[in-house]
């Protein structure tokens, strides 16, 4: 599956619209995950016309953004045999003692985490820690709190990997 990462669009504070390269950078994703930080439905609606999205609630996103059911604080999904988490800020928790706890239900089963996707530090990080792959994609619109064309990420999990890259929004020629 491939998944389209964006966060922090901060949208229209920071810019007025999406930037229109995603939609290039995002054709053939299979689902776009957004960590946070939207400001406006209509920016999870322009993103569905790529591809479905699911979004975590930011810490500055009005509470109005959940009724759509696509944002909520934590998304915790199953894709392919990878347990991927989507939240806005990075967890400050020992994830090594967080996916060795015994495990009594399908729920807590499925709290077992592979993947993180989070935002909020409008800065890029792809790095694994104990097993489990962090992904923040940056922002695309206000990457290190900078106006102007940043970040965003694609996720490929597949036969049992999960693997992310970084794609610079002015980079139009994505494979």
């Amino acid at each position: 599956m491939r998944i389209g990462l964006i966060s922090d669009t901060h949208i229209p504070l920071d810019a007025e619209e999406l930037p229109r390269q995603l939609r290039k950078i995002f054709s053939g994703v299979d689902l776009i995950l957004h960590a946070g930080d939207i400001y406006r439905a209509y920016v999870l609606d322009e993103l569905q016309t790529i591809a479905p999205v699911l979004a975590a609630m930011g810490d500055d996103d009005p509470t109005s953004l959940a009724i759509a059911q696509r944002a909520k604080a934590k998304h915790i999904l199953r894709i392919e045999d990878k347990t991927l988490w989507l939240i806005h800020q990075r967890p400050y928790f020992n994830i090594v003692k967080a996916n060795k706890q015994n495990t009594n239900s399908a729920e807590e089963a499925a709290d077992k985490v592979d993947v993180i996707v989070f935002g909020h530090e409008h800065s890029t990080c792809i790095q694994e820690q104990s097993g489990v792959l962090l992904v923040n994609s940056g922002s695309p619109t206000f990457l290190h709190y900078q106006r102007g064309m940043g970040t965003v990420a694609i996720l490929e999990i597949s036969a049992g990997k999960a693997e992310a890259h970084i794609v610079p929004v002015q980079n139009t020629n994505v494979a």
